[in-house]
């Protein structure tokens, strides 16, 4: 019999065994200073274009203020106790209400952490007769979600209406057969790409087949939307949601998430949903917060306005410098270019140490071989001076990369990992 480690001893996986050359600058890495459009790394200031602070929020004077005097009323503990048992209180009530009345559904209910009760809510929604169907490119949550599911589930072809289609037929057949019903997932908008879910197409598919909508709208809420309401606003389906999902860690720059629906779902959610039972309810300190944050985005339209604009400064500024941005419907920037691992670590280093700029790079197993992603999430701090000197740097990391000065250096890196 073998060890349990024997496999972790000898693989780290497809991350993990880059650690000795990228743990503490390529990943976990050490931003340090107020969340802003510029912070520190690494020594020096950088501008920032990796923190998901759409609105700008985290360290607005009116949310600090009002951070600061409920940590000081209610401190970090209150309330101690799962909702169920001892943690239930009317400002939870109060947030709940107020988020659904914005999202324009009956009624929602609170989740301490958006991973945590995704998991939970895929898990709480469906039982072994069930067939889920889901976009292939669905955030991790979402299929860590999915693998709970003890029945049938099927993947389509990412924003794919022929495969969508395909496998709701699918889906249809096993139904009838276990007696079960179709949960199909999407998301609002997706996190690499930043294209918008096709929600309104996914919808219409409603008349010849009999399924709910479940959306995990994290970038879509407070950013999409005439009022901030997301997605399905956006796409002017938000009623045809059955179950609306989103985070408080994007736009609310906070901890915490929400679930959303018609009061008699939320009713039973709330009192099947593990993850939210059986954990410590959401501090006061927490909640207080995001009321506070709530409140400016449906009062303060000039926030989502500026965001925008900084938004199409800078995706228009890099579709004119001929760079691949993608499809993107949304405030998440991708940058395709062609590179190694090796070639996309010396790449970020010069970008970071010579350029000042600091945005997410992501490689294989995310993205397929040979292609490096870099993502910028553009957030109203940003200043037209952030977005001019980041394409700047963007037209000369493309040089030499294109003159083959990344794939020189990358030998050190491959030296390194060797």
């Amino acid at each position: 019999m073998k060890d349990l480690f024997d496999k972790i001893y000898k693989d780290k996986g497809p991350l993990g065994k880059w650690a000795s050359v990228a743990e503490g600058y390529f990943v976990f890495p050490k931003l340090e200073g107020p969340i802003a459009n510029r912070m520190r790394f690494n020594g020096r200031e950088v501008i920032t274009w990796s923190v998901n602070d759409y609105l700008g929020l985290a360290n607005h004077p009116e949310v600090r203020k009002v951070d600061a005097e409920a940590g000081a009323e209610y401190g970090s503990a209150y309330p101690m106790g799962a909702r169920m048992m001892s943690g239930h209180t009317d400002l939870h009530e109060q947030l709940q209400n107020e988020l659904a009345e914005f999202v324009d559904k009956e009624a929602a209910y609170l989740l301490n952490f958006g991973y945590q009760g995704m998991v939970s809510t895929v898990d709480a929604l469906v039982s072994k007769d069930d067939v889920i169907v889901y976009d292939v490119d669905a955030h991790a949550c979402i299929i860590d979600g999915v693998r709970l599911h003890h029945g049938k589930r099927f993947t389509y072809k990412h924003n794919d209406l022929d495969s969508i289609e395909k496998n709701l037929q699918r889906a249809t057949k096993i139904a009838e057969q276990t007696g079960g019903g179709i949960l199909v997932i999407s998301e609002g908008v997706f996190g690499m790409r930043g294209e918008q879910g096709k929600l309104k197409e996914i919808v219409a598919l409603k008349e010849k087949y009999n399924f709910r909508l479940f959306v995990d709208d994290a970038h879509g809420f407070g950013t999409l939307g005439k009022t901030g309401a997301g997605a399905g606003e956006e796409q002017g389906v938000q009623d045809q949601i059955d179950v609306y999902f989103a985070t408080f860690a994007k736009s609310l720059a906070s901890t915490g998430a929400f679930i959303a629906a018609d009061k008699e779902i939320i009713d039973y959610l709330k009192y099947n949903l593990r993850s939210q039972m059986f954990a410590k309810s959401l501090q006061s300190q927490l909640v207080v917060g995001a009321l506070k944050r709530l409140d400016m985005l449906r009062t303060m339209p000039e926030l989502k306005e500026k965001l925008w604009e900084n938004v199409n400064a800078l995706q228009n500024g890099l579709k004119d410098r001929g760079f691949d941005i993608g499809t993107t419907q949304s405030c998440v920037t991708p940058v395709y270019l062609k590179g190694s691992i090796p070639e996309a670590m010396a790449l970020v280093k010069d970008l970071r140490e010579n350029f000042g700029v600091f945005c997410s790079i992501v490689v294989y197993p995310v993205i397929p071989k040979g292609l490096i992603l870099l993502r910028l999430i553009p957030t109203a701090s940003h200043t037209m001076e952030d977005i001019e000197e980041t394409l700047t740097a963007f037209e000369g990391i493309r040089e030499r990369l294109d003159g083959g000065v990344y794939k020189r250096l990358s030998a050190s890196v491959a030296a390194a990992f060797a």
